[in-house]
């Protein structure tokens, strides 16, 4: 692709490539707390179709499993580099880590009980369910003692030479130990409730992700040895700091030997050794036999703590006996302990990342207005019903700005007397979403506003609850969607009275209603006044909160009904564009490939010559470049400073190219359980403009993962002579300066 390309290819809202990973609310920052993993607990399975041709081989997908932690893998491999930004390095340190966690919580613990209620199967890749939990470990282990290795032997001594000192306590300074001492005699101590294990006291339950002390203290009278286990509250800062620059553990704190004499006054202190567990924290609600879903699921939040766990983690230097206490207090196998170097749980440098030190970082990158929406001018903030009536606005986030584009778009027609009703999904937001305030805003103000809240978002269970709650006593009509499926879909309706007739506005995306992640996510939204997509829309609507059978729309593409039989038929067609002479392909940019269903039409059209992209994120379970079947096929991924979450189809349509945007993944949860839409992008240049970008996605000449037949990913990041190659998302970040003068030289 000539330099001439690639800044034709800016001109137009377009999609980027990166990729971070996944992060729980509660253990992150708000800035980054919802950031979803590709994890779904649910039984994959599979029945092939019958076709008219021969029958696919055997062997033809890759382990889902597998693929993920290779994903996951690939995030360590940007902390391992030393060309990315040190702060960066250390964030990709903690979002290993949250997305480890979150994999064992959600598909270990799946697997573990299906395996116990014997409900298991032969996963699609052709393995035993006993051997993809044996896999799991094994993998694990290797990519947990790498993490350790990359924080001690690499990240954490160049931080040191920056000025960042991530110590343990025996390298503090009398000092330092002194004014921890009173931080806490002050502020820890208080807090602190050390559980004893004896004939009176059973052993305590011990939370999913908390870190804790297991303390072995004797009695100077009786001479007897006791257990304790004292909990580090979760609340507390992560990393405390012993002076300017220094920073220490906050167990270490807890665990110095004058700190735990104040916790057992009169006991002698033998030893201590941090450990963490994490549990099954997947959630199973009935719905078909529940009355009211959100108590249901109110009451299901409280169980969660309680799964059964699926990992200790401990510290490679903790005592045989206690380690084999807790074992046998757990209950968990030896299979599933992982003993790694102090300090555990580096989801901690999360808070590290955070310090004020911008040259360690990606350099700072503040989105603009999108160029059709700031040409029209108005008195005060750009009329965003006028620059849609002009012309479709495809956004390109992070590089096109949301709040000034998709939360404009819901407050303007809170504030627009002429707007009669808002209809609104929400899957996440955050914690003081302007969106909400928006919705708030328009109810009170007299609109009809009708808010699908998805209470069952993973981890965001309590959030949603609470937002539903409040939008309900502003005099929002709330519903939760459809009994036995989730609503993923990302869609606004705003009905706006102009003269003698109402308009439709919509806007349909591939990311959550969230400010602060669209900061962060690479993604890709509609803004149209399309009398077709606001026909569908209202459609749609009126299926998710009334009794609409509907199952076909104008310009959507809506699971579970169409979505998948809408791309499987597109892509057998351009089997018959190929045969006829007419140009075919299959472009595809997902966060996860594993519906086997969508892969095996990929397989039969490689197999008649139309060539077939696909760029992914996270899970593939295509096998390309395979002799006979798939050697049509590419797979690429790219991760980097932004999360590549925008899904994007494109097809050649013999020569008048077809490209659809929206929430879906290839994935069973995605086109079985959840409600998706896709929606058609018909603008010639917009198009164009997507195209484009999966070209350059795609391209040899940018940096990015390639996946071979046997399920390995190989990083092209330097090209023959050693040169970096292009780093799409930085491109398109310089692209949108230029824009506003303001490139680096």
């Amino acid at each position: 692709m000539s330099q001439q390309d690639t800044q034709a290819e800016v001109q137009h809202p377009q999609p980027s490539v990166g990729s971070i990973a996944a992060h729980r609310q509660h253990a992150v920052a708000a800035v980054v707390s919802d950031l979803e993993p590709d994890l779904d607990a649910g039984l994959d399975t599979y029945e092939e179709a019958p076709t008219d041709g021969a029958p696919l081989p055997q062997g033809r997908f890759l382990d889902r499993e597998r693929s993920w932690l290779a994903f996951n893998e690939r995030v360590l491999e940007l902390a391992e580099d030393p060309n990315t930004p040190l702060l960066e390095r250390a964030n990709f340190l903690a979002i290993f880590a949250s997305n480890l966690d979150e994999f064992f919580m959600v598909r270990v613990a799946g697997l573990k009980r299906r395996i116990a209620t014997g409900v298991a199967t032969r996963s699609a890749s052709g393995l035993q369910p006993r051997e993809v939990l044996e896999m799991i470990w094994a993998r694990s282990r290797e990519l947990m003692a790498r993490h350790a290795a990359c924080y001690h032997e690499d990240v954490a001594p160049a931080l040191a030479d920056e000025g960042i000192h991530l110590v343990r306590w025996s390298e503090l300074t009398d000092k330092e130990q002194a004014r921890l001492f009173t931080l806490f005699r002050h502020q820890i101590f208080p807090v602190l409730t050390p559980l004893a294990v004896d004939p009176a006291h059973p052993f305590p339950y011990i939370s999913g992700l908390s870190l804790n002390l297991a303390v072995v203290v004797r009695n100077p009278v009786s001479g007897h040895k006791h257990f304790a286990r004292v909990k580090v509250p979760p609340l507390l800062t992560r990393f405390l700091e012993a002076s300017p620059g220094r920073y220490v553990p906050i167990e270490d704190v807890i665990a110095a030997p004058n700190h735990l004499e104040e916790l057992f006054p009169g006991m002698e202190i033998l030893e201590h050794h941090a450990f963490r567990i994490t549990r099954n924290e997947d959630l199973e609600v009935e719905e078909d036999d529940t009355e009211n879903l959100l108590q249901a699921l109110e009451k299901e939040l409280m169980r969660r703590r309680f799964g059964p766990p699926v990992r200790l983690e401990v510290e490679e230097s903790i005592d045989r006996e206690v380690l084999d206490l807790l074992v046998r207090e757990l209950k968990i196998s030896e299979a599933e302990v992982y003993p790694l170097p102090g300090p555990l749980d580096l989801t901690g440098l999360f808070r590290i990342h955070g310090l004020d030190r911008p040259e360690l970082k990606y350099p700072k990158f503040v989105a603009g207005t999108h160029r059709d929406l700031a040409e029209v001018e108005s008195a005060s903030a750009p009329d965003i019903f006028a620059a849609l009536r002009a012309r479709d606005v495809l956004l390109h986030h992070p590089y096109d700005s949301f709040s000034t584009s998709v939360q404009a778009f819901l407050e303007q027609a809170a504030g627009d007397p002429d707007v009669l009703a808002i209809k609104q999904t929400l899957y996440r937001t955050s914690g003081d979403s302007p969106i909400v305030d928006a919705l708030i805003d328009a109810a009170e103000s007299g609109k009809q506003v009708l808010v699908l809240v998805e209470i069952k978002a993973r981890f965001d269970e309590h959030a949603n609850i609470k937002w539903a709650r409040k939008l309900e006593e502003a005099g929002c009509h709330v519903v939760y969607g459809l009994v036995g499926l989730k609503t993923h879909c990302k869609l606004s309706l705003v009905v706006r009275q102009e003269g003698e007739t109402l308009r439709r506005y919509s806007h349909v995306g591939t990311g959550n209603y969230h400010p602060k992640t669209a900061r962060l996510y690479e993604d890709l939204g509609l803004l149209t006044a399309d009398p077709q997509v606001g026909a569908d829309l209202s459609d749609l609507f009126n299926r998710l909160s009334g009794y609409s059978r509907r199952e076909t729309y104008r310009r959507l593409l809506v699971a579970p009904k169409s979505l998948r039989d809408g791309l499987v038929a597109r892509i057998d067609k351009e089997v018959q564009h190929h045969r006829a002479g007419r140009p075919a392909f299959v472009r595809i940019k997902v966060n996860s490939m594993v519906d086997e269903a969508v892969i095996d039409a990929l397989y039969r059209a490689s197999q008649a010559g139309v060539p077939v992209d696909i760029w992914v994120r996270g899970i593939c379970a295509v096998r390309p470049g395979v002799t006979g079947l798939s050697e049509n096929i590419r797979v690429r991924s790219i991760l980097g400073r932004f999360l590549e979450h925008s899904r994007v189809f494109a097809f050649g349509n013999g020569g008048e190219p077809e490209v659809w945007i929206g929430s879906a993944d290839m994935m069973h949860r995605n086109l079985d359980r959840r409600i998706e839409a896709l929606v058609r992008v018909v603008d010639p240049g917009h198009r164009a403009a997507l195209n484009r970008l999966l070209d350059t996605g795609m391209s040899d000449s940018t940096a990015s993962w390639h996946l071979g037949p046997d399920g390995e990913w190989t990083r092209h990041a330097t090209d023959a002579d050693g040169q970096p190659l292009r780093n799409v998302q930085e491109m398109l970040i310089d692209a949108r300066r230029r824009r506003r003068g303001t490139a680096t030289p």
